[in-house]
């Protein structure tokens, strides 16, 4: 199983980025998937997750109205379109995915995980 983000970079506040993760050796219409992000010095937290189907998901508070994640079955890959960027969101962002089609928040939920994708906002 390989999870890859991609799209990462550095833009300034108020920019846009969209991070993209390609999942090989699953299927992610059998999966949640998860994206969370961890800066300097702090834990890794959720940002964002969808059930199975792409019927429901859920966004953290801090991102809601910023960030939203979709996924394409058909190409096995999940998306974080992330606008209004702030510094604050400066951080390595992984994607994860667990085989539930329940969207948990907790990363020891999740079975496996990317290598991450480093995201840098100026001010």
């Amino acid at each position: 199983v390989q999870l890859v983000e991609s799209g990462g970079g550095l833009v300034q506040a108020g920019g846009s980025l969209r991070l993209s993760c390609a999942a090989s050796g699953l299927t992610v219409s059998s999966y949640t998937m998860g994206w969370f992000r961890q800066a300097p010095g702090k834990g890794r937290e959720f940002v964002a997750g969808i059930n199975w189907s792409g019927s429901t998901t859920n966004v953290a508070d801090y991102v809601k109205g910023r960030f939203t994640i979709s996924r394409d079955n058909a190409k096995n890959t999940v998306f974080l379109q992330m606008n209004s960027l702030k510094p604050e969101d400066t951080a390595v962002y992984y994607c994860a995915a667990v085989p539930s089609p329940v969207i948990f928040t907790t990363v020891r939920r999740y079975n496996y995980w990317g290598q991450g994708t480093q995201v840098t906002v100026s001010s």
